[in-house]
Formats: C-alpha cells, sequence, structure tokens
C-alpha cells in the first residue's frame, strides 16, 4: 500500500501505514527497511539524536487522519434499539443487580459492626449504688420507737418472700412474655429507637429485663441517646444468657421504684402500712403497686393510676384467668395509708445529727448510712427525753427567747446519753446546746480540783484556807490575790469548803496539789474534756482554772460528774449503742470502755462533800427527798452563765442557763428569731432592707447578758425537777460510805474551838459561821469577789446571795494600769473569748462570753 502523507503533517514525520495487526516498538519495520528496529537504550539515548523515523513513533494510540474509503474502518459505536436505548432520565436509574449487591454489602456491614459491638459488650457487674442503697433506721434505746429513717426507702427480700399475685401484676403490665422472651422486644425495641431518635420522647425499655439492667447495673446511663439504647439492648439479651428469670424478676422487683419507696417490700409497708409485707398483699394491692412502676409520682388516688390499676387487673384476668379470672369483677382500688414525709422537725434532727457526728467519727459516713440499711439503737431513752424538756420548760416558759438552756444525762455506768434538751425545734435552730454551747463552768469545776487532792493522798479532814489564798498573791494574778463575797473565817475543812463554794480554798488546794495546775488539767483531761480549750484556759486564766475560768459544755460536765457516781472509773459519753445491717449483722458494737481516773476512795469522799451541797451549802433543800443526791451549783460573775450539776447512783445530769442579746451595729436592742439573733431585719427575703446584709455581715450580733440568777435557782430547779422524773420507778440507791483515805495536808492551821456550855453538835456544819445558817446570806457563786453591779450600796452583795458588781483585772499583758472589768473581759478573768453563736442556722465554734 501507497504511503500517504497529509500537507500540515511536521516534516520530521514520516507517513506510516496502518495496520491492523499488534504493533510493538521493538519489531515493527520502518518504510524502506527490510530489518526490524534494534531495541533502544533509554538510558543513553538522546531525544535530540535520534532518527526522523524514531520520533515518528508515540505511546498515545493512533488515531487515522483519512476519510474516506481508502482508510482503515472507524471503531464501532454503542449498540443503538430502536426506541432510543437509555437515553433521558433512565440513564439515572442503577441497574438492579448492583442495587441488590448494595443492598448486601450495607446490611453485611451493619451487621458485622452489630456482632462487633455486641462482642465487645461487656456484662456489668457493679451494681448502682443507688439500686443496692436500702434505708436505714434509727431507733431509741427500747429499739422498737422509730427516731427517723434515713435514705431510700428500700428492704431487699427474696423471690419467695414476695407474694404471687405482684410477681404476676408486674410482668402482666410491663412484659407478658417475660419468660418466653429473650430479654428484648423487637417490637418494643423498634419503638422505642424511633421515638428517641426522632426527640417525640424518651420510651422506656419495653422488658422487665431492659428495665433491670437500666436501673441496676452500673455504667449504663440514664441519658436520652441511641448510644445508650443500642447499649441496653445488648446488656438485656447477654443479662437473658447469664442470669436466670427468677433471680432478673427479684432484683427488678427490689429496685424498681415505686414512688413512696424502692422496692416492693419498702413499698408494702409505705402504702398499706408497717405491718404489710411484700409477702401479704393481696391481688388489688399487687396491682396498685405494679400500676404505679410506669408512673411513681402519681398521687395515692390520681385518676391516671386508677386506670392503670383497671389495666393492670384486666390483664392478670387474661394471662391466669385460672388465678384471677374473677378479679376485675371483685377488684376494689385499695385505700392507702396517709403519707407522712420522715423531717427532723422538733427533738429528731438534734438526735440525728449526734448519731451522724459520732458514727463518722468511727469511720461510717452519712452517706454508708443512707445507702447500706443500718439498724442503729441510739442511747435515748424516749421517756427520758420528753422529761429532759418539761423540765426546762417548767423554768424557760416565763422566760424571754433571750435566755438559753441546755440539759444533759449520762449513766454513770455505761456513758450513754439517755437524755438532753438542745432546743425547741432543729430546723428552726439547729444549734443543740448541751454538746455545742461552751461556758465557763464556774464552781461546778470545783469538785475537779477536790478529786485531784483527795487522788494525792490528801483527806477530806485538811483545812485550808478561808478568807485570802496561800500564798497571798498566785502567779500570774492581781495584786491581793482571789477572794471570796463574804467573810467564812481564816480556816475551813474541805468538806464545807465545798458545800459553801469557797474560792481561796480551792486556789489554794490547787496551788498546794504536787504537780499544780497540771494535775487538775490532767484529770479533767482524762474524764473527757477538750484538750485545747483547758490548755488555752491557764494559759489565759492561770489559777482562776482552779475556780471554773475554762469552758465547758453540758455533756461533758454530765459525763465528768459521772465518774464520782462509777467509782472513779470514766467511761467516754456515746450515743449509739449498737449498728447493725439490715439482715442481722452487727457491724459496730457499743464502745463502753471503762478507764480508772481516780480511786475509789476518792470518788466516795468527793461524793461526800458534793452531798453537803445539798444538804446545807448553796442548793440546800433543792435534793430528790430520800433518794441520796449529790451535786455543785456554778454561777459566773455578773450572773452570765448559771450551772447546776449532779447525779445520782444511776444517773449523771447537767444543766447550764445563759442569756444573749441581740444588737444592731448601733446598739439597738432586736428580739431573736426562734432563739436567734435575726441576719436579715426583715423576713421578706424580697424586702430592700434585707440587701445590706448577709450571714457574714449580719443585722444585729449576739452579746452576752445577766441572767438576774444563780446557780441554786432555776438551773437546780430544772436539775430537780429532771432527776424526780428519771427516777420514777427507779430503785434507792445509795453511795459508797466515806473512805476517809489519806492524810490531812493543812494548808493553814485547824480553827481554835470556840467556847461552848453544851456538846459539840454532830453536825460539823454548825458551828455558828456558817452564811446559810442565816437568812439573807449569801451564796458562794461569786467566782472572784467583789461581786454585784455595785448599785446597791451593800459593797457588791445585795445581801440575798445575788453578785451583782463589776469586777477589774490586770491588763493580760501584764500592765496593772490596764484594768478590765468582768463585761468586758469574760467572767473570770482576761481572755479571748469564743465566737458568737450562730443565726439561721449557721454554726460558730462557741458563743460569746460577754462581747
Amino acid at each position: 500500500m501507497a504511503a500517504h502523507s497529509y500537507d500540515d503533517a511536521p516534516p520530521t514525520r514520516a507517513a506510516q501505514p496502518y495496520d491492523d495487526s499488534p504493533r510493538t516498538r521493538a519489531a515493527q519495520p520502518m518504510p524502506g527497511h527490510g530489518e526490524p528496529l534494534p531495541p533502544r537504550s533509554r538510558a543513553r539515548q538522546d531525544p535530540r539524536t535520534v532518527s526522523n523515523q524514531e520520533t515518528m513513533l508515540s505511546d498515545a494510540p493512533r488515531r487515522s487522519r483519512r476519510k474516506g474509503s481508502g482508510g482503515p474502518p472507524e471503531p464501532p459505536g454503542p449498540p443503538t434499539k430502536k426506541d432510543g436505548g437509555r437515553g433521558g432520565w433512565r440513564r439515572f436509574i442503577p441497574n438492579w443487580k448492583i442495587v441488590v449487591a448494595g443492598v448486601v454489602v450495607f446490611a453485611a456491614g451493619i451487621f458485622g459492626m452489630i456482632m462487633v459491638a455486641y462482642a465487645n459488650t461487656e456484662v456489668p457487674t457493679e451494681a448502682q449504688a443507688d439500686a443496692t442503697a436500702q434505708q436505714t433506721t434509727i431507733y431509741y434505746k427500747d429499739k422498737k420507737n422509730v427516731i427517723a429513717r434515713l435514705g431510700k426507702k428500700r428492704e431487699s427480700v427474696e423471690l419467695n418472700q414476695m407474694a404471687e399475685s405482684v410477681r404476676d401484676a408486674a410482668i402482666g403490665i410491663e412484659n407478658p412474655t417475660f419468660y418466653e422472651d429473650s430479654g428484648i422486644s423487637i417490637e418494643g425495641m423498634a419503638r422505642s429507637l424511633y421515638m428517641t431518635a426522632t426527640g417525640q420522647q424518651l420510651q422506656g425499655a419495653s422488658t422487665i429485663t431492659q428495665q433491670m439492667a437500666r436501673g441496676y447495673f452500673d455504667g449504663l446511663s440514664q441519658e436520652v441517646s441511641i448510644k445508650r439504647k443500642v447499649s441496653e439492648i445488648f446488656v438485656a439479651v447477654k443479662l437473658d444468657d447469664t442470669m436466670s428469670k427468677d433471680e432478673i424478676l427479684k432484683t427488678y422487683l427490689n429496685t424498681v421504684n415505686f414512688g413512696r419507696a424502692y422496692g416492693v417490700q419498702a413499698a408494702a409497708k409505705a402504702y398499706f402500712g408497717k405491718k404489710a409485707t411484700a409477702a401479704n398483699l393481696t391481688p388489688a394491692q399487687s396491682a396498685y403497686l405494679a400500676a404505679r412502676i410506669q408512673k411513681p409520682a402519681w398521687e395515692a388516688d390520681d385518676p391516671g393510676l386508677r386506670w392503670r390499676f383497671d389495666q393492670v387487673i384486666k390483664n392478670m384476668a387474661q394471662y391466669w384467668p385460672d388465678k384471677y379470672g374473677q378479679l376485675p369483677q371483685t377488684a376494689k382500688f385499695p385505700k392507702t395509708i396517709p403519707y407522712v414525709a420522715d423531717d427532723l422537725g422538733g427533738d429528731k434532727g438534734y438526735m440525728v445529727k449526734l448519731v451522724l457526728d459520732e458514727l463518722a467519727q468511727r469511720g461510717v459516713t452519712e452517706d454508708m448510712i443512707k445507702q447500706k440499711g443500718y439498724q442503729i439503737v441510739t442511747t435515748f431513752d424516749r421517756k427520758l427525753m420528753a422529761a429532759a424538756k418539761e423540765a426546762v420548760k417548767s423554768q424557760t416558759k416565763v422566760m424571754d427567747t433571750e435566755f438559753h438552756a441546755g440539759l444533759a444525762a449520762v449513766e454513770p455506768k455505761t456513758g450513754r446519753v439517755v437524755a438532753f434538751y438542745g432546743g425547741d425545734d432543729y430546723l428552726t435552730d439547729p444549734w443543740n446546746e448541751p454538746f455545742q454551747s461552751t461556758k465557763q463552768a464556774a464552781s461546778a469545776f470545783k469538785p475537779y480540783v477536790l478529786a485531784a487532792w483527795l487522788n494525792a493522798g490528801y483527806s477530806l479532814k485538811s483545812y485550808v484556807p478561808g478568807n485570802e489564798t496561800v500564798p497571798k498573791e498566785l502567779p500570774g494574778q492581781q495584786a491581793g490575790g482571789i477572794k471570796n463575797s463574804h467573810n467564812v473565817g481564816p480556816s475551813v475543812d474541805v468538806v464545807k469548803a465545798t458545800a459553801e463554794s469557797v474560792n481561796t480554798a480551792f486556789v489554794s488546794m490547787a496551788f498546794k496539789l504536787p504537780g499544780k495546775l497540771d494535775d487538775v488539767k490532767n484529770l479533767v483531761e482524762a474524764a473527757g474534756f477538750n484538750q485545747q480549750r483547758m490548755e488555752q484556759d491557764i494559759e489565759d486564766h492561770h489559777y482562776q482554772f482552779a475556780i471554773g475560768s475554762a469552758l465547758v459544755t453540758p455533756v461533758e460536765q454530765a459525763a465528768g460528774y459521772a465518774m464520782f457516781a462509777n467509782g472513779g472509773k470514766y467511761i467516754r459519753y456515746h450515743v449509739v449503742e449498737t449498728v447493725k445491717l439490715n439482715d442481722g449483722t452487727l457491724t459496730h458494737p457499743e464502745q463502753k470502755a471503762a478507764k480508772r481516773i481516780i480511786s475509789e476512795g476518792a470518788a466516795a469522799d468527793t461524793t461526800v462533800a458534793m452531798q453537803e451541797v445539798l444538804r446545807n451549802g448553796t442548793a440546800r433543800g433543792k435534793g430528790l427527798g430520800n433518794r441520796p443526791a449529790a451535786g455543785k451549783t456554778g454561777t459566773n460573775n455578773n450572773e452570765k452563765e448559771a450551772w447546776f450539776v449532779g447525779y445520782t447512783p444511776q444517773i449523771s445530769a447537767a444543766v447550764g442557763f445563759y442569756r444573749e442579746e441581740c444588737r444592731t451595729k448601733t446598739g439597738k436592742k432586736v428580739r431573736p428569731r426562734h432563739s436567734n439573733c435575726p441576719v436579715y431585719p426583715s423576713d421578706n427575703p424580697e424586702s430592700k432592707a434585707n440587701k445590706r446584709y448577709s450571714p457574714a455581715k449580719p443585722y444585729t450580733t449576739p452579746r452576752e447578758a445577766p441572767l438576774g440568777f444563780e446557780g441554786a435557782g432555776p438551773p437546780t430547779l430544772v436539775w430537780q425537777r429532771f432527776m424526780q422524773l428519771a427516777h420514777e420507778g427507779k430503785e434507792i440507791e445509795q453511795f459508797p460510805a466515806r473512805a476517809d483515805e489519806g492524810q490531812p495536808e493543812n494548808i493553814v492551821p485547824s480553827p481554835a474551838p470556840k467556847p461552848t456550855e453544851t456538846e459539840t453538835p454532830e453536825n460539823p456544819f454548825d458551828t455558828g459561821d456558817n452564811p446559810f445558817d442565816d437568812e439573807g446570806q449569801p451564796d458562794q457563786e461569786c467566782l472572784i469577789p467583789p461581786c454585784g453591779n455595785g448599785n446597791d450600796g451593800n459593797n457588791g452583795n445585795d445581801g440575798n446571795g445575788n453578785d451583782n458588781g463589776d469586777i477589774t483585772f490586770d491588763d493580760p499583758n501584764g500592765d496593772p494600769a490596764a484594768p478590765q472589768t468582768a463585761d468586758d473581759a469574760g467572767v473570770a478573768g482576761p481572755g479571748s473569748a469564743p465566737e458568737p453563736r450562730s443565726s439561721r442556722g449557721l454554726p460558730f465554734a462557741n458563743r460569746p462570753e460577754g462581747q
């Protein structure tokens, strides 16, 4: 075939024959040559040096430029049909084979992902804390009467302890196919996923297994999401393989929320009375509880609940006609008991708070108490708690709300706090007076000095200073030393010094001890008093510590005096007797270990001296009749605080009074609200006047003010009334006989005998100089005379036993020219005053001792 050329072809390009046979670069002959072109070396050839023939070669496909019959044939075009083929819109429709293949691949992918997710889903092993939480019950010491219940109302029981009707009712309304399905319902699952995905509402799991998985196991959240739903489904399926149906049902009925309570056992009691149990529920009661599962917040007789109840009854009759066929005709909507919310009003809150605080010290947290389900038996006697309130109210009902009183009673042989009065209502005034109010003990502290004296080997027959201390000036005290409010003579024996509360005697006794004040401090710290407070008081007040300048609480005093009634052994006061789990397992036994503080003889002789306080001393005539009793009064300077602490062999009780005025920054006096100084001027929280104030910047602050009475007054009367009520029906027990241990240690010589025409009376106090023998003589309750306010012209004493004068103290920094008054310094000497009493339920560490 002759070669053709084109006028527009490049001059270096020769015409090529068009051959249909396959072409290769190595074997294709060039025009005019008979031999094939040898292969070229790519590495050595340069395009600029190759021949014209070689430059004609190209990797691109050939395309003929010839038109006409003389050239090679055109490549075939696409097939055509008469109707135009797949043109138009049909070209966008994929082939059915492609569609089927795509669906199969997609389904396989989804299935694979599901299988992977299912395989990677682990069945939870840890239960949610809320799911297993059981309610804790706190009892009085009788183990029957309930003080309070804490945490969720739940009590787990076995499946055979549940009535068959309650099991059938739950299954009938929640999951009729429970015993046949694999843990899920395809129909319910699809509905749930759809409703959740479209955001219409959160559909609950449709099977009991799914509900149990979500409500019981830890790790399954409560969020509204597809992810949570899918996870819940996988867990439910696996649970159905790993747990029996009965086990799933038992767990479900013990954890599900019924409104007033969690779990069927607690719900039965919450709705049908304390005698009701899961085992004795009737079919109608069972249907009622099952109806509440859908919406626990329904009121007890809500119309929606009644409709749901009817549905449960119908389903029970439909699925188990042999057992419940007549139920639709006979079942009546059951009556429920009124709902009483557990609250901490009245004295309940005080008791519960004490229990929580004590158990926290033993490693039992409040969360544990609200979840683990304990049976806590307290030491509180229900009858005596009422007696404590009655006794306090017998005196305070005629007093202003500025007056505060606290009472605590302890069993000497066990250390149990059997009763206390902390306030009228915990919800309005959470400050617990006998446990939180720290006040100067005044003369009620002197028995500890006496106990240290006797324990050091000295006896009651010792003679101690009456009119002035020995030495006259004690370390750290102002010039002139410590005085008494009246003349008791230069020398008194220890019993008389106790009965008449002679200040000079006890300060001198403390100085005479081998370890001086340290002996007293070590004794009271061993008897439960706060170490920091004791050490701080000695640093601040020196030998005034011996006559009651230290801060103490009524419960500390009650437990301290209990040591004397218990033969010198101290048992730490406590409010918890035993702690058991709901199944009866004892977890925390009572802590009542006794330790000896003083000898039995020292305890017996201390009691002998304090019995004289009620017979012939500052509280004479206010004992318990023919029942032996011992105690000690205490009154602070300017009568800001007043005490009586006393005991029998069965009970030791302490009563303390103080008074607080509420003052504004400008000095205006404002009445307390619920025994608290107002933080805001108005009770209306929207009041503009309130905006200027806050708990950090209150409207009023408390300032301690004189009571107007001494320890021998209302405090002793409250103690007497309480002890009379507390000992009703109790045997009369005697104190140990006087031991007369130790040797007399006369700090001062014994007084010379007075000439008399008759024999010395047997009563050692009938000496003619007893300040209580004559009417109008004072009680010896003033810490450091002169006492009184100096307004009556009687040298600080009103002639009726009332102290009403200001006392000056040396400057705490040692400058005698800088006196302080008792109002400014506190009560017994210079020192820092404790924090003010809290208001509106915001507690502080202590209350003021005279701001």
